[in-house]
């Protein structure tokens, strides 16, 4: 019988050819049958994704169609697509896909049911339909019996390679999201992150614009007696994941939130962790997830024992794993938090060094550094960053986030009015000098940090005002040597450091002349300024 969905696109597939909505059990067999991948020593299924081993961000484009085209802010991050060029290539996945045993998954993206979109992916490998049905919220047995019309859907199709020539791509590689299709193609990549981050993408335009909800890249983690809510911003690397996985806290997610009026709630059902050197010390919560049912990409992998190992980067450094939320002990499997945050962290991973471990941010201030999104690019999160490379990513998500900044940054200022939020900048990048000469922070000291953020005892603190990042820094915390708390005080060559801070100064003066023109005074007048020869 042909199915009647796959129809509607145009694929002509029998109930016989296509696997629909199956467990992760038999998505993992068929997987290392068709040899997709391997079972590793802990039983997680792992996959080489091949040349693509992180995001290509120069292959993403939104389809310029009339109901987006006033919406978009168009530009290097959200770069057009012709109607014309979009149905070639949809014409070939179509295709493509006809000719394939094909693996279907209908999941949602939006753990608060009043906002979730229904998402059905189409798949050519049974390992990325295993990646979707552990990241999208699962529905429960009547909601996927009653899925009915679907809001979204994806067609991925990695060993699908396109002629830029002819198709109008940068590369033979292409993620295309188009609105008013409301359809999806991932294209000549096997990059599992390019799936969950375009669906975040089509998020992030939807909520804000039909919902009046808050979007964030962030992660998000709870109070289980007070409900107090936590959520963290940052780029990959920052340590979002790691931060929110914390003892004593239930963990809502870890990289993808929506704010509504009265709570926050995951945008997805899993989790996306980066592997790079971890112990069961230092990521206990991470580590005993990579079991039966999750799945790693890029890990180096022993032939004979099967076992991972996490400090072999030869693929890459932007190792990742995969797995369903409730494989973190005590996550809230529901996804959604009690209440609304009263506690914003932005995570910046300075590479220079300069910048203090921990200050503290009045609304413009946090409206400044969310339009800024200062960090460092990690090596391996996108094809070719070998080295921590400094960064202004408008959001702490930028290449996500298909709106004007300032209508994310207006709503995060409306939500901190409302809730009273306190907001706090914490730096999970090097000290001691920048980096190749400093050292990256230490784990245990961020998190004493972090606990004294929620805990409010940070601000029993005496604060101090550095002038030259307009920041409000305490000189004690506990847990944390004092000394640490002075970024200056960490260099031994204290003219070195001066240096180093008037140029990464002067880099936010200049970015927010360049690319953050339409932000109100007031808010440009809390951000850094150089002070030396003054």
């Amino acid at each position: 019988m042909i199915i009647e969905e796959l129809l509607r696109y145009g694929i002509a597939h029998t109930e016989e050819k296509t696997v629909i909505d199956a467990s992760p059990a038999v998505l993992i067999e068929t997987a290392v049958e068709r040899g997709e991948g391997e079972l590793t020593s802990t039983g997680s299924l792992s996959v080489i994704t091949g040349q693509y081993t992180g995001r290509s961000p120069k292959d993403r484009f939104i389809v310029d169609t009339p109901d987006v085209h006033d919406k978009i802010a168009w530009g290097n991050v959200n770069v057009p697509f012709s109607v014309e060029n979009y149905n070639k290539v949809k014409a070939e996945v179509i295709g493509h896909l006809s000719e394939r045993r094909l693996f279907v998954v209908h999941g949602l993206a939006g753990a608060d049911r009043r906002y979730s979109r229904k998402i059905c992916a189409i798949c050519e490998l049974a390992s990325q339909a295993l990646f979707v049905h552990q990241m999208l919220v699962r529905p429960d047995e009547k909601e996927l019996r009653d899925f009915g019309d679907v809001d979204f859907v994806v067609m991925a199709a990695p060993t699908l390679k396109l002629d830029p020539e002819t198709y109008g791509t940068h590369s033979e590689a292409a993620v295309l999201i188009n609105f008013q299709e409301r359809i999806i193609l991932v294209v000549g990549t096997q990059y599992s992150g390019e799936i969950k981050k375009s669906i975040f993408s089509v998020m992030n335009y939807l909520l804000p614009v039909e919902d009046h909800v808050l979007t964030m890249h962030c992660s998000c983690n709870m109070n289980p007696t007070s409900h107090g809510t936590t959520v963290f911003f940052g780029l990959s690397g920052t340590g979002k994941t790691t931060l929110s996985a914390a003892e004593g806290r239930l963990l809502i997610g870890d990289d993808e939130h929506g704010w509504a009026d009265d709570k926050v709630f995951n945008i997805e059902g899993g989790c996306y962790a980066k592997t790079i050197d971890i112990t069961p010390e230092t990521e206990p919560q991470i580590w005993n997830a990579i079991r039966f049912g999750s799945m790693c990409e890029n890990v180096v992998i022993d032939e004979e024992t099967r076992e991972a190992d996490y400090f072999d980067t030869s693929l890459t450094e932007n190792g990742r794993v995969a797995y369903p939320v409730e494989f973190v002990p005590g996550a809230v499997k529901k996804g959604r938090a009690k209440r609304t945050p009263d506690v914003v962290i932005f995570l910046t991973a300075d590479a220079f060094g300069v910048l203090p471990p921990i200050s503290k941010l009045d609304r413009n201030a946090a409206m400044y550094h969310f339009m800024t999104g200062f960090t460092s690019k990690v090596a391996g999160t996108e094809r070719g960053i070998k080295e921590p490379q400094p960064t202004f990513s408008s959001l702490f998500g930028e290449p996500f986030m298909p709106l004007d900044p300032n209508i994310y940054a207006q709503m995060l200022g409306e939500k901190i009015d409302q809730g009273g939020v306190r907001v706090y900048l914490i730096n999970t990048g090097w000290t001691g000098g920048p980096y190749g000469t400093g050292k990256r922070m230490k784990l245990a000291y961020t998190r004493k940090m972090v606990e004294a953020a929620q805990s409010g005892i940070i601000d029993d603190s005496e604060f101090v005002h550095d002038p030259r990042f307009n920041l409000d820094v305490p000189t004690t915390c506990p847990g944390v040597p004092s000394e640490l708390l002075n970024a200056r005080n960490t260099w031994e060559d204290r003219a070195a450091y001066d240096e180093m801070a008037e140029k990464l100064a002067q880099m936010f003066v200049d970015n927010a002349e360049k690319r953050l023109t339409t932000m109100e005074p007031e808010v440009r007048a809390a951000g850094p300024r150089p002070i030396m020869g003054k």
